[in-house]
């Protein structure tokens, strides 16, 4: 029988179960419920085929379990209860088994093991709600349910805080041995081989497709393709991939370059950097305000490194720095890469959006436990240059300079942060200075 971790902890788990039904007893009481099912999802295919696309189970019931949660599962809760795991049975000889894990986590839930056709919803009341995928008849209508219950998963519990640490110790494994394939001269398809065997994943396993960009590529925000052309005189690396643990994420970049020069202390320049922005992620702070406050900060690089003569405020007000920064400076982080509840200012569902920042994922103010990423970036994209020159008169950046650093594609570096009252805790520097230690 499959047997759950034991770390973290079983007392964390305990405690985060806790939270979870505090949480959902307070949504019951208020939408007049009984009962809430929550629903995994189902496998989906290909269009005309019998394979499936990569499964992810709904953030809200993995939300409850500590190991990653298959298909056509379901939890039911009830107030003052004990939750109830309805678990999948198959009689299936073209796929593994799948027991339930054994583990102490079970100690906490009634388990029941169903078949498809048995009716384990019968004897559910007329007041009960459902949430994620493919709701059943029965089901309550419950408007505004979900924004009520997403609003609170952006403050996590230590146990979610652990394994997201976790998940940032596994892929800064990945991180250091693909800097290492990029320094041996690897091509891009080495180089992600080298992070899932340093990582111990799979790609269907990634939080996310991993990124991994060389030179040129480095300036493409979400580049998908991963060339198998070695390049022994590649200049720079930029990859951006995670890892999972009880379904919750790390994303995490790096930038990492193989000369000593102009674009290496730019490199230097916007680690420090992120490093500011991130411990200034402490409770109360307007998430915006940090992206603000991160663009000033890339026009002073800009600045320092003779890219653009502009001043910081010359700089801001012909929107400079968006050229070379033109996406939010980070986002929550938890069981989705992107997690839910960014733009909501409260459990009723009300969102906030900012016109001068529409790239940007999270537009809350910071509270403690929150776990945001931060990762702003440096690019030379050729779009947003000649779009930069067709539009900003007198926009006083050295274009010759701008043409050396363009084969260097870009920076961006990412790290996971815990908010607290005062010093943020960077889950991501932290694992690089274990890796270290070892």
């Amino acid at each position: 029988m499959q047997t759950v971790s034991t770390t973290p902890s079983h007392a964390l788990y305990q405690a985060h179960l806790k939270t979870l039904q505090e949480r959902y007893e307070r949504a019951m009481y208020h939408f007049g419920l009984e009962a809430i099912v929550l629903a995994s999802g189902a496998k989906s295919y290909y269009f005309q085929d019998d394979h499936t696309f990569p499964y992810h189970a709904y953030s809200g019931a993995q939300q409850w379990l500590p190991f990653s949660l298959g298909a056509e599962t379901y939890i039911i809760l009830r107030a003052g209860k004990k939750p109830t795991l309805i678990w999948p049975v198959r009689d299936d000889f073209w796929h593994a088994p799948n027991p339930v894990p054994a583990g102490e986590w079970s100690q906490e839930w009634l388990i029941v093991c169903a078949r498809q056709d048995d009716k384990v919803f019968s004897q559910l009341s007329q007041d009960t709600a459902w949430l994620g995928p493919q709701p059943q008849d029965f089901a309550k209508p419950c408007e505004g349910l979900k924004a009520f219950i997403d609003y609170d998963k952006a403050i996590k519990t230590d146990f979610e805080i652990a394994a997201i640490k976790q998940a940032n110790e596994r892929a800064v494994l990945g991180h250091l041995a693909a800097k290492q394939a990029f320094l041996e001269g690897a091509s891009e398809l080495d180089i992600h081989l080298a992070y899932l065997q340093a990582s111990r994943q799979t790609a269907d396993q990634e939080p996310y497709p991993g990124i991994v960009g060389l030179d040129q590529h480095a300036a493409v925000l979400h580049y998908e393709h991963k060339s198998p052309q070695s390049n022994p005189q590649s200049r720079t690396l930029l990859i951006d991939a995670g890892a999972s643990q009880h379904g919750y994420a790390s994303d995490v970049t790096r930038t990492f370059t193989r000369y000593a020069d102009e674009f290496s202390a730019l490199v230097e320049s916007m680690d420090a950097l992120e490093q500011q922005i991130a411990n200034q992620a402490q409770a109360g702070v307007d998430y915006p305000d940090l992206h603000q406050q991160t663009l000033i900060a890339i026009a002073e690089c800009l600045k320092n490194h003779g890219i653009c003569q502009l001043s910081v405020e010359e700089q801001l007000a012909k929107k400079i720095p968006q050229v070379f920064f033109p996406h939010g400076v980070g986002h929550l982080l938890g069981l989705q890469v992107h997690d839910v509840g960014g733009f909501q200012q409260d459990r009723a569902g009300n969102t906030r959006k900012v016109e001068q920042a529409p790239f940007l994922r999270l537009t809350r103010s910071l509270e403690e436990n929150m776990v945001v990423t931060i990762e702003p970036g440096l690019y030379f994209i050729p779009m947003l240059l000649e779009k930069m020159q067709d539009d900003i008169k007198d926009h006083g950046c050295d274009l010759e300079k701008i043409k050396r650093l363009l084969p260097y594609g870009g920076i961006r570096i990412e790290d996971n942060v815990v908010v607290k009252k005062e010093l943020a805790l960077n889950l991501t520097r932290e694992a690089f200075l274990q890796a270290s230690a070892h």
